[in-house]
């Protein structure tokens, strides 16, 4: 009798269009916790400065100052609590001037030569004295280095010796790139897996690699499965491309996130010379709408905690 019951009330909901069990529509709730960016320039680079967003078509920043001003009013409009600031020398300054608690400052020891641009010792000065707190975006694919040349070696001993984090270009650029002002930029050095022999040498090496490695996904999903010390931001390639770039961006989130990568993951803008490129990077992670809260909040901000390994709270 109890089941006769039972299977003449499912029989009576699909006739008058309910379901035997009540369902709750799913509702899309932005995220609104803190964010950390850990990928910002204190310059705009040759290639791209004075030229619109190539997604909103904005102008882009002439000068340094330019950019600070409008990446600050960013900054507070999205609630990030701390950036990495990647700097050349000289540039940083006024920009902790402005804002002392929310930047990170990342010197940057290569720009568009082989040549460094800071020596091992002046960043080691600076690390130690508290000036900076990471080493920036090493920009070896610019400069014409594979990251295992023996000119980036005393940079990756020096990071692994005093323990701190440090952020290397892997990738692709914008097309052209050898063209733009960087003769010496090489595509095929952008290949996560060139990381290797680095990682090998330095064990203890806290190392993250910008912008997914992309296109060499499965590069880096292998990298990363080898490593599990190293991590990866998704600056550019969460907002470049528009609509359809945020597509093929989620296909490569949701991947990451399947194959155990979500505490991995850091949230980067590369803002370069247009600082709304920082709300359609937080759009483009938040639009994702197969992450759960808890997993945008470790791509927003835990992750970057625990890499960087930041004080809490943070406000």
């Amino acid at each position: 009798m109890k089941y006769n019951l039972i299977a003449f009330l499912l029989l009576a909901s699909v006739i008058v269009g309910q379901p035997a069990e009540p369902t709750v529509a799913r509702q899309k709730v932005a995220y609104s916790g803190p964010i950390i960016d850990v990928h910002l320039h204190t310059e705009p680079p040759l290639s791209v400065i004075g030229k619109p967003n190539p997604v909103t078509g904005v102008k882009g920043a002439s000068s340094a100052t330019e950019l600070r001003d409008a990446t600050l009013k960013e900054c507070e409009k999205y609630h990030i609590v701390r950036a990495v600031l990647n700097a050349l020398p000289g540039t940083a300054e006024e920009w902790v001037k402005a804002d002392p608690k929310r930047f990170l400052v990342a010197p940057m020891v290569l720009k568009d030569s082989p040549k460094a641009v800071l020596t091992v010792e002046a960043l080691r000065k600076q690390l130690q004295n508290g000036n900076a707190k990471l080493v920036g975006e090493i920009l070896g694919q610019y400069a014409g280095l594979r990251p295992d040349d023996a000119v980036l070696e005393p940079y990756w001993k020096l990071a692994e010796e005093l323990d701190v984090p440090v952020m290397i270009h892997m990738g692709t650029s914008f097309p052209g790139t050898a063209y733009a002002g960087y003769p010496a930029f090489r595509l095929s050095f952008g290949n996560p897996m060139l990381l290797e022999e680095v990682l090998v040498r330095h064990p203890r090496l806290r190392l993250w690699f910008a912008h997914g490695g992309e296109p060499w996904t499965e590069e880096t999903f292998a990298l990363m499965s080898q490593y599990p010390q190293v991590y990866m931001d998704v600056a550019t390639i969460d907002w470049i491309g528009g609509i359809s770039g945020r597509e093929r961006f989620h296909a490569f989130l949701q991947q990451a996130i399947r194959r155990g990568f979500g505490k991995r993951i850091l949230f980067g803008s590369d803002q370069m010379a247009w600082p709304d490129a920082i709300g359609l990077a937080v759009e483009g992670v938040d639009s994702a709408e197969f992450l759960t809260p808890e997993q945008k909040r470790d791509i927003f901000y835990s992750n970057a905690v625990r890499f960087l390994r930041l004080p809490e709270p943070l406000n």
